[in-house]
Order: structure tokens, then sequence, then C-alpha cells
């Protein structure tokens, strides 16, 4: 069984299923021309990251701008890099006592700072005491009932599809049932009459 593509940006867990598709998620794969690949790498931040054919990168890192939707298919516009991504924090070293002045490192010039700078992030509100039952105490875990709950409903549909298929054939069977003993002539109209055939 082909596993569904996931986006490879850092603490990004989207994946092509139903719901994204549904929701307008695309995905990307990376550039084949060299120097664009290397920028889209770059703009990931993944250390010793080397993409492969499957690897894909979601809409969601892209701004509404990158993208042309003016045919059927969304696409990228030429010469766009991801930059839209929600990076891990790191912890704030205490400035150096050191009062000799360093010059910042270059950037560079291809890749833009993509994100604002990182601010913690805010904490969840803790849930009432009463019904703790309905959240999950981290967003991790909240993430994985809803996955499981989006997984029930797929297989549910999948189960309603088939059941439906199985009262079709059924009905068929009868209608080609009927006709034959209609032709044999075993149906007689005191039948008829009673079973409204």
């Amino acid at each position: 069984m082909k596993m569904p593509h996931s986006c490879s940006a850092i603490n990004c867990q989207k994946r092509f299923t139903v719901e994204t598709r549904a929701a307008g998620i695309t995905f990307h794969r990376f550039p084949k021309e060299s120097s664009m690949k290397k920028q889209w790498i770059r703009a990931v931040r993944r250390k010793d990251f080397t993409p492969s054919n499957a690897s894909r990168i979601c809409s969601e890192h892209f701004k509404p701008e990158d993208f042309d939707r003016t045919g059927q298919t969304v696409r990228l516009r030429e010469g766009v890099v991801p930059s839209v991504f929600s990076f891990p924090t790191r912890r704030k070293k205490p400035p150096a006592t050191n009062t000799t002045k360093t010059s910042p490192k270059k950037q560079d010039s291809k890749v833009v700072n993509i994100s604002p700078p990182a601010q913690e992030p805010e904490p969840l509100p803790s849930p009432d005491l009463d019904h703790s039952y309905a959240l999950p105490p981290s967003p991790g875990d909240l993430k994985a009932k809803l996955n499981e709950a989006l997984e029930r409903v797929e297989s549910l549909e999948r189960e309603m599809r088939n059941a439906k298929d199985r009262e079709r054939r059924a009905k068929t069977a009868l209608q080609v049932l009927l006709m034959d003993l209609r032709g044999k002539n075993i149906i007689d109209e005191d039948l008829k009459q009673r079973h409204g055939l």
C-alpha cells in the first residue's frame, strides 16, 4: 500500500489525506533545478536533510501570492521558495562579557529570513477539572486523538460505501430472480397481491 505524502518541514505533521485535500492543502515536490532545490533545502533548515523524490512541502509553508490558481490545478509560481515556517525556539545565551565587537555573520542573499523572531509559545489554558476528560493534556496528544478520529471516519465511510454496494447488488439479484420467476409463471396473482409484486 502506498504511503501518503507527508510534509518535510520541521514541526509540520500535514499528510496528504482526504481531510487535507478537502481543506485545500496541496503538496509540492522539491524543484529539480539544482540552485532552486538548494534554496528550498536551506529554507527548510533541517540538518543533513537531502530530499528524495517522495519529499514534499505542503502549501501551508508558502504565501498566498506564491500560487497560480488560474487553471484547474494549483501550481507554485516560478522561482518561489517556501517561507512560512514555525522553527523550534532556542534558549537565549547570556550576553558575553567580552567587550570586543564581532561582526555578524553574513546572511546568504538568496534566502529570505523566513519567520519573525521566534516567541515563546503561549501556554495552553488548563482544562476545567470538571471536564478534564474532554481535552488531552498536551497538543501532541490532542493531534494524535484527532488523527485517530479522522482515520475512524475514513474507515466508517468505506464501510458505508461497501454496505451500499452490497445492497445495490442484492436488489439487482432480486430483480433478476423476480423476472425469472415471472417468466416461468411461478408467481401467481395471489402472491403478487400479497407482496406487492
